[in-house]
């Protein structure tokens, strides 16, 4: 074979055969790398499917729920006469329910806006790009961080006595400890779950777990002027 500062000139169609020289290609050629044919292995689309059978699976549930019980509906609109408490459709219950302690500027717009930029750009942060456990790498600066974040955020919803915030909050605190002390070879399979979830994991799932918690304080303790009621007592 020509040394490789050797280039030389020749009328050739494998590109594989001749990987350090120039070639030129004719009209009459076509250009082509011949190649061995390797095994193909037979695939299913897996989570199409569970997909595919989650979505008949609600969606006949739905119906059947839509056919066996009347849609809880109140009667027409009337101006002279406001219900109280006026609550919001009951995917907006959850900020309706953060207006009771916050400004409206900081409920509606500035929370909200944090979060949502948070879901956003956290998963493209190293930590995880990298798919690791969140406490498996630098375990003790991470966990100094979110004692940090913990405290403060809990002095926060404390000072403004937003308690059904601040509960989820300590639980999720609680359960980022215990990952911290756990290994993905734990004897127990819950511990061993936790020690490899993602910081993405962990935002997403506080995030949701507050989404719920307001929105069902929201939807079953809130009575006339937005007072705290048990269901049972009626509103």
């Amino acid at each position: 074979m020509a040394d490789a500062k050797d280039f030389v000139a020749a009328v050739d169609s494998n590109a594989k055969r001749s990987p350090r020289r120039i070639v030129f290609v004719t009209r009459r050629t076509s250009a082509q790398v011949k190649a061995e044919t390797e095994e193909q292995v037979q695939t299913f689309p897996e989570v199409l499917f569970r997909a595919a059978v989650a979505i008949m699976t609600l969606s006949t549930v739905l119906v059947w729920i839509a056919l066996m019980f009347n849609a809880p509906l109140e009667g027409l609109a009337d101006p002279s006469h406001t219900p109280n408490p006026a609550k919001a459709p009951w995917y907006f219950l959850g900020l309706q329910e953060m207006l009771h302690y916050f400004p409206p500027v900081v409920a509606g717009v500035l929370v909200p806006g944090l979060v949502v930029m948070a879901l956003v750009v956290i998963p493209y942060f190293k930590v995880n790009i990298e798919a690791d456990g969140f406490f498996l790498k630098d375990r003790e600066r991470r966990l100094r961080v979110v004692y940090l974040v913990s405290v403060v955020l809990s002095i926060f919803l404390g000072w403004f006595h937003v308690i059904v915030a601040l509960v989820p909050t300590l639980i999720m605190a609680a359960l980022m400890l215990v990952a911290s002390q756990s290994s993905p070879r734990s004897s127990s399979a819950f511990r061993c779950y936790l020690a490899t979830r993602p910081l993405s994991y962990w935002i997403m799932t506080w995030f949701l777990f507050e989404l719920v918690v307001l929105t069902a304080v929201g939807t079953f303790f809130r009575g006339p002027g937005w007072s705290w009621i048990w269901p049972w007592q009626g509103s």
